[in-house]
């Protein structure tokens, strides 16, 4: 536990305690199949946020208002994060509802909100508009604010020691679906409900990682318009610097082939957690598909293509790739690409109901880390804050009991 400290549910325990989230939808999937196509349900309301400027105006003036009302409604909800009608008090009131309830629908009720290291890591479940559940995660540290997003309802790529992937892939979240998960954080922040800051830290959400439920880059159009709308400037988008942004893949080669070519300078963070084809083949079913070669090759043409120092995100896992030989292999594998184009996160393997693994010895943990230094490979071992209430990498499922 962090500081010692237990998990927290926030607000009302016994209206909590007293409703049931509704089941997941989708299936377990048998393992290692993939579901690369999200399931067809109905599509979420249109959001302002799903729309480019131009798109904000023609929906306004389609409504019978002038097109200038679209950039106010923008103001209100990048700039201001207001997200009550009665305060848009520029907008007249005989249409301020009206405009509010065609372009800023309600897209995610919380339905449960747990936190931990004394306030500053908070877990919130999400009921999406069908009944869909999805988990974001906001993380405060002195000098920033992370919020953790969710891309899809569960997740098709079916690693074994994940959650989500466990629980199958439900469907897509749109674009503002996504976004609103970060507005509804930044809205936390401003409101001083998360503690932690200090003089000169930011007020808002300054940093997103596409590391919640889902695989983003099998919803790519949707995630890249979430990228856009974060870092487009206010009141267009949120107004984030892109290197503030990271976006996450098991290793989806030709998608990550598109976005180094979308000229939005993202962190990308490749899922690894092996350095060989056998053992990845079992640990993460997309490299059937795309091998680790492959992988890593896409990885160091998106860095070659945007400036930007990939990410490797390796599950150290006790006695299955924790090995000496493997972290020599990986890299050798890295170093052959190229200096400086590479940074390693090994992250102690978080507990998941069921899981028949666990997480590597710290020594053990440590000699891995060494190896990968030894080939001359930056290394920083992942925090793992939000453990204790379902929180860290690859523990959302949406079913906080």
């Amino acid at each position: 536990m962090h500081g010692g400290e237990w998990p927290r549910v926030v607000g009302d325990l016994s209206l909590v305690m007293s409703t049931a989230l509704p089941t997941p939808t989708a299936a377990r999937p048998e393992p290692g199949v993939l579901t690369m196509t999200a399931p067809r349900r109905g599509k979420p309301p249109r959001h302002l946020a799903d729309l480019t400027p131009a798109e904000r105006a023609e929906a306004v003036a389609a409504l019978g208002e002038k097109p200038f009302r679209a950039r106010q409604l923008s103001v209100h909800y990048f700039e201001r994060l207001v997200d009550d009608p009665a305060l848009m008090t520029d907008l007249p009131a005989a249409t301020r509802e009206r405009l509010a309830g065609d372009l800023l629908p309600r897209l995610a009720t919380p339905l449960r909100t747990l936190d931990t290291d004394r306030g500053t890591t908070i877990k919130t479940v999400w009921k999406l508009f069908d009944g869909a559940l999805v988990e974001s995660v906001l993380m405060r540290y002195p000098d920033r604010v992370t919020v953790c997003v969710s891309s899809q309802a569960g997740c098709g790529m079916n690693c074994p020691f994940c959650a989500t992937g466990q629980a199958g892939l439900t469907r897509n979240l749109s674009t503002a679906e996504i976004v609103e998960q970060v507005v509804a954080a930044s809205r936390s922040v401003v409101h001083g409900d998360v503690p932690g800051g200090r003089p000169g830290a930011p007020d808002r959400v300054s940093n997103v990682v596409f590391m919640g439920m889902g695989e983003p880059l099998a919803n790519y159009r949707a995630v890249l318009g979430a990228v856009r709308r974060l870092t487009e400037p206010a009141p267009s988008g949120l107004g984030m610097s892109a290197r503030g942004v990271t976006v996450s893949t098991v290793g989806l080669v030709p998608a990550i082939e598109r976005l180094a070519s979308e000229g939005l300078p993202v962190t990308l963070a490749l899922s690894l957690h092996a350095p060989d084809d056998a053992l990845r083949d079992e640990l993460v079913p997309i490299n059937t598909r795309f091998t680790v070669g492959q992988a890593l090759d896409a990885a160091r043409g998106y860095a070659a293509s945007t400036g930007r120092r990939v990410s490797i995100e390796y599950a150290l896992i006790r006695d299955i790739n924790d090995q000496e030989e493997r972290a020599d292999l990986l890299g050798r594998e890295l170093a052959r690409r190229g200096k400086g184009w590479v940074h390693v996160n090994p992250i102690p393997l978080n507990p998941t109901p069921g899981s028949k693994w666990t997480a590597s010895d710290p020594r053990v943990q440590d000699a891995f880390v060494e190896r990968l230094r030894a080939h001359g490979v930056p290394v920083t071992v992942r925090d793992t804050r939000g453990r204790e209430i379902d929180g860290a990498c690859g523990q959302l499922a949406a079913t906080t009991p």
